[in-house]
């Protein structure tokens, strides 16, 4: 039996305007990690599809222990030991946990074994999840009710309930806190052990360098080097995605801060957060800190006007505003970029052009009617500040994940904001995007907009912002000026609000 799992050799792959994959070839052995980086839009996708079957290549072929095969779909490429975990899981969430990881594979009884056997069902899933160490998820739990750390190790059982020898994880860490994305390299080093091949894809830089054996590059649709991961640094990696030396990943600080635009005061939401207090200045970056549930995102949505705070005064410009809905917030100034610019910052099924009117249309609707002349004159010159590849006028589900993210931003800027949110701005998107993103923020404030930067990446909110505001436990916990950054410090506060006070008697024991 061939070392070699599977080949795909010199596939070709185009779409009208453009060429997603050109010759490019890839080999995975058994027993590997093998990492597929690149910018978004270098054709990780499309290449992804084409080994899980749900793209036909035009040119090329592959090849499944050393014979060729021509994938009819998913199901297909089931059959032959494929399987795909994606950003988007797939997931059902009416369905319970058992009925998830053996959908398509359930044990039967009877002569054709048309009946389904729960109790075989529920042994064969207790058993995946132990192989995964995962015993504490009820196998008759809806889906629906599990975190997002729990909804992948569920793919991960459904991949190992087929015995997948091949299982593609496409940015598996990506939505994850640090502790559930430690536990999921973990179990991807435990899966390799056990003889798994797993070809994984992610932006996460540092992972690629721990997690994988081989390294494959993508730039532009074309293979530009396949090493072994111990041959490649990160800078030489970002060089190889990009083209060109990586330079700066962060701009410089806007250094002009005014007057306070933004105050808040004894912000609160039962259940949610608690006397939240914070002012934000023209110019300003301020970054907001702490681990997922800590309540960040709530604040954000509340100042937007998406869940208001049941109590609680908001300024803006000195004068007190009532923000009882998204629109009275765009009309105060503030404009949110919300976590998840799918489910909630795009309609992706709209153009990128529409998509960036969206939040302006009375702009472009005097009396009632679309100026098109007028939209397509504003977009195309909100496009090019942003520096957005891709055409506008397709469907914005078809542009890259950095490139969607830059329409949101393009909606947003379009506004003419006072106050500008970002929550989590550069999840999921590559490092040449992560770039053009933080120049965009620094070019808001330069412009004296107050910036909001909500991030979970340390490294991200230390070099971006100007102050930096922790949270635990729904609660603002400590506050950092630039010259003040500690990470330690910063960790400290994010967990404070989730240590158990020492008992009376034990104190300064």
């Amino acid at each position: 039996m061939t070392d070699t799992i599977l080949s795909v050799e010199r596939v070709t792959k185009r779409y009208p305007g453009v060429v997603a994959l050109s010759e490019a070839s890839l080999d995975l052995r058994r027993g590997e990690v093998h990492a597929l980086i690149g910018e978004n839009g270098a054709g990780k996708s499309t290449l992804i599809k084409i080994i899980t079957g749900a793209v036909r290549p035009d040119e090329g072929r592959l090849l499944i222990d050393g014979d060729e095969v021509s994938l009819s779909g998913p199901g297909d490429a089931r059959r032959h030991g494929i399987v795909g975990i994606f950003q988007e899981l797939t997931t059902e969430p009416w369905l319970t946990v058992a009925d998830n990881v053996l959908l398509g594979a359930e044990p039967g009884l009877g002569p054709g074994r048309q009946l389904l056997s729960r109790r075989r069902a529920h042994a064969r899933t207790r058993e995946m999840l132990a192989r995964l160490r995962a015993e504490d998820i009820p196998v008759t739990a809806r889906a629906g009710q599990l975190s997002t750390a729990q909804k992948q190790i569920i793919e991960i059982a459904r991949a190992l309930a087929v015995d997948a020898p091949l299982i593609i994880m496409d940015e598996p860490t990506a939505s994850l806190p640090d502790a559930d994305a430690r536990r999921l390299l973990e179990l991807v080093e435990e899966l390799r052990t056990s003889g798994h091949t797993i070809l994984y894809v992610s932006h996460r830089l540092d992972e690629v360098r721990r997690i994988a054996d081989r390294v494959t590059v993508l730039r532009g649709g074309r293979v530009v080097r396949t090493a072994e991961a111990s041959a490649l640094d990160v800078p030489q990696m970002i060089q190889l995605m990009l083209g060109r030396e990586a330079g700066e990943l962060f701009p410089p600080r806007n250094e002009r801060i005014g007057p306070p635009l933004l105050r808040v005061r004894g912000l609160t939401r039962k259940g949610a957060f608690e006397d939240v207090g914070f002012e934000v200045r023209a110019g300003e970056v301020v970054g907001f800190s702490g681990l997922i549930g800590a309540g960040r995102s709530e604040v954000m949505r509340a100042l937007c006007g998406a869940e208001p705070a049941d109590s609680g005064t908001i300024e803006i410009g000195g004068r007190e505003v009532a923000i009882r809905s998204p629109r009275e917030a765009l009309r105060a100034g503030i404009a949110y970029l919300p976590e998840d610019r799918k489910e909630q910052g795009l309609v992706l099924q709209l153009s990128g052009r529409d998509n960036i009117a969206l939040a302006s249309l009375r702009r472009f609707t005097p009396a009632g009617v679309l100026r098109p002349a007028s939209l397509q004159r504003v977009s195309d010159a909100m496009a090019r500040s942003l520096q957005l590849r891709g055409s506008l006028d397709a469907e914005v589900r078809t542009l890259s994940g950095g490139n969607q993210q830059k329409v949101v931003v393009g909606k947003a800027l379009l506004t003419e904001p006072r106050i500008l949110i970002f929550d989590e701005p550069t999840r999921g998107i590559d490092v040449g995007a992560k770039h053009e993103i933080y120049r965009l923020i620094h070019d808001a404030a330069a412009r004296g907009a107050g910036v909001i930067l909500v991030s979970s990446e340390l490294p991200e909110v230390m070099n971006v912002a100007h102050r930096i505001l922790v949270m635990s436990n729904g609660r603002i916990r400590d506050e950092l000026h630039h010259e003040d950054f500690d990470d330690r410090r910063i960790l400290t506060a994010a967990f404070a609000g989730h240590m158990v006070p020492a008992a009376a008697g034990e104190a300064g024991t």
